[in-house]
């Protein structure tokens, strides 16, 4: 190819080549020109900058000058002082001047933002800050049930009302085990990596499952039982969803979030209808009331909240400040709820105002029921047994305990796994307890006496074969 501009004496060669190179330098710097002005995404361009530089400060839950800059919603709606951008314009934007110029005042305390991350904010709002569908973007749901090559820990479990199912999470995926433990009866693919909870409607003909992808978005998933169908998928928040509970009527799902909002969502349109700001820690457990008009939540806080679902309002402490909470279970007949948490004692309130809370140095806890025997390692769950004459709880150091709910009494305690026992649940008969956790496996024994009667692998396990 070098000989065509090889030079034999003419003078029309180096004009041609010249004018060759011109034009190919030229292509190459407006195809970089083009690229660079084209379209900024928000979910893509824009908020990996605020994750990294603002959000610390502008978070849902208190954030500082009102200002939310975890999502779309929350830039346009601004703060305290307005709006944070005006689209179309840069120049006149709040969010520009303030982290641009010789002495920028945001981030507080941090670094300034560098100068390419200045632009692409400038770009975007001068492309109009335009939003990405979040559809497109969290649609991480595989084509296949995953193949798993080592197992993961399990961080809940639900029986079915009717007896049949044993609901496990996986990766991208609740996993419907028979209930007698033979064999996984269906597989339901999801968008979350990590589902935190799992539980079935009262009258079992739904199941609600909740999680997400740390740091990215928290995700409600509610499946059709009969149908292994989904109904809905619910995302919000910038932070997996935790404690997922549904209310009698089936009408609306609540769940806590590492945002430390509390969130109550309609199942038929996916609308979240309450947020409560009340908690300063995430909030791990979520449960209505029998009537529906409450919800009580526990938080790592210290705290259990009683809220009213209407206005978001919080109604009162449920308990009084001890230690950290982690775990909540409902009664399933009565308005009470058993809390654990690292103390090593599970709780039992009745859901309603622990009364004093106006007084200064007033300690009083009227919904206070009884505490049980402390056990000497933090407390991961607790469950009910499905008549609430019992209730049982999954500790740090591999232990189950067993207790009677009216009066304390230990009836059993398991020895259940080498590692932490993240999730316990009672069978439909209340014969039988299943758990869960570090290792793996899922393990069921006799409530009676604490007996292993059957273990086996919370999801299907890949095995190597040798090829002969």
């Amino acid at each position: 190819m070098a000989q065509l501009f090889v030079d034999r004496g003419g003078s029309e060669v180096r004009p041609f080549l010249c004018g060759v190179l011109f034009l190919f330098f030229t292509a190459v710097n407006g195809a970089l020109l083009t690229a660079d002005e084209g379209p900024v995404s928000f979910h893509r361009d824009v908020l990996p900058i605020l994750r990294t530089n603002c959000i610390v400060c502008h978070r849902p839950g208190k954030p500082q000058g009102g200002l939310d800059l975890t999502t779309h919603a929350g830039l346009l709606a601004g703060g305290d002082e307005g709006p944070a951008i005006d689209a179309g314009d840069a120049a006149g934007s709040r969010l520009i001047a303030t982290i641009d110029g010789d002495e920028p005042t945001m981030p507080k305390d941090g670094e300034p933002l560098l100068p390419e991350e200045i632009e692409t904010l400038r770009r975007w709002i001068a492309q109009g800050a335009l939003a990405d569908e979040p559809a497109s973007l969290f649609s991480l749901r595989p084509a296949e049930p995953p193949v798993y090559h080592s197992l993961p820990a399990v961080h809940a479990l639900a029986f079915s009302p009717d007896g049949t199912l044993l609901a496990v999470p996986g990766r991208h995926e609740i996993l419907l085990h028979h209930a007698d433990g033979s064999g996984v009866a269906s597989r339901l693919l999801g968008d979350s990596p990590r589902l935190e909870s799992v539980v079935f409607s009262r009258d079992g003909t739904l199941l609600v499952g909740s999680g997400g992808a740390a740091s990215e978005f928290g995700e409600i998933q509610i499946w059709d039982t009969a149908k292994r169908e989904p109904v809905r998928s619910i995302k919000g928040s910038n932070d997996a969803f935790y404690g997922v509970s549904i209310s009698p009527d089936n009408s609306q799902v609540a769940v806590g979030c590492a945002d430390k909002l509390v969130r109550v969502f309609n199942v038929v349109d996916g609308i979240e209808v309450m947020r409560c700001d009340n908690h300063l820690d995430w909030v791990f457990g979520s449960a209505f009331t029998n009537d529906g008009l409450r919800l009580a939540s526990v938080s790592r806080d210290k705290a259990a909240k009683l809220i009213d679902i209407a206005t978001g309002h919080l109604v009162d402490d449920i308990n009084r400040s001890r230690d950290p909470l982690v775990c909540l279970a409902r009664h399933p007949i009565d308005d009470l709820i058993a809390t654990g948490g690292t103390e090593g004692k599970i709780r039992l309130f009745r859901m309603e105002p622990r009364g004093g809370r106006l007084a200064e140095g007033d300690n009083k806890e009227e919904s206070f029921v009884r505490e049980f025997e402390h056990i000497g390692s933090p407390i991961q769950s607790v469950a009910f047994s499905p008549d609430g004459s019992a209730v049982a709880c999954g500790v740090a150091s591999g232990e189950v305990r067993i207790f009677k709910t009216e009066n304390g009494q230990r009836l059993a305690q398991i020895k259940a796994s080498h590692g932490p026992v993240f999730a316990v649940a009672f069978n439909a008969d209340g014969d039988l307890i299943a758990t869960g956790g570090q290792d793996g496996q899922i393990r069921f024994y006799k409530t009676s006496n604490g007996e292993l009667v059957q273990e086996f692998p919370a999801v299907p396990q890949y095995r190597h074969t040798e090829t002969p």
